[in-house]
């Protein structure tokens, strides 16, 4: 399986794509319950960009967040027969990634290791004609308490709803918006007090 995550570009995945490189994502989705790996490639080319995104805003740290991802989809072949379709196939992607992440977090010993560990790490580089500002954002949001963390994450950046988010963490939907509002809050003054105007 882990071959299958690092497998270079196949023209199996590359035939599948149309002239207005839309996948048929359906097609893919069935020939990976079916066994073909190479489906389940093209299925974990398209989404891992977005998991592992979803998994270091989550995590605060780049090598939790590639493990986080990784186990993810190994889940997801593991559980891919059990895919009916209700939803998309990205937001059960983000289901598994959440949980992965969750399950990562319940594993350590304690919690307070797991935030020095967060600030030991040094962020990526900046990008190329990044002021600064985006990066000061991206600091602040991982300096959050983890509940207000994980709940602006899947609300504020990826737009799920109150109830998708308290679903995937497993909180009430009131928890859910108190936790939006104290990550707001908390955002607003960290911004502040780096000499940002609310």
């Amino acid at each position: 399986m882990a071959a299958l995550l690092t497998a270079e570009t196949t023209d199996y995945s590359q035939g599948m794509v149309s002239d207005t490189d839309t996948i048929d994502e359906a097609a893919f989705i069935a020939r990976a319950q079916a066994g073909d790996t190479r489906a389940f490639e093209a299925l974990y080319r398209q989404h891992i960009d977005r998991v592992y995104g979803l998994c270091l805003r989550m995590t605060g740290n780049v090598s939790e967040a590639e493990d986080c991802a990784q186990e993810a989809f190994i889940q997801a072949w593991s559980k891919l027969a059990k895919f009916r379709g209700d939803s998309a196939f990205g937001t059960w992607m983000h289901r598994i990634a959440v949980n992965s992440v969750l399950g990562r977090i319940r594993k350590s010993k304690r919690e307070q290791d797991r935030i020095q560990l967060v600030a030991d790490n040094s962020m990526p580089p900046a990008s190329i004609g990044d002021s600064g500002n985006l990066r000061d954002l991206s600091d602040a949001i991982d300096r959050l308490p983890e509940g207000a963390r994980h709940v602006f994450v899947l609300s504020a950046v990826y737009g799920y709803s109150h109830e998708e988010s308290g679903s995937m963490l497993g909180i009430a939907v009131g928890t859910s918006k108190a936790q939006l509002h104290r990550a707001r809050r908390l955002l607003a003054q960290q911004l502040t007090e780096q000499g940002f105007e609310a």
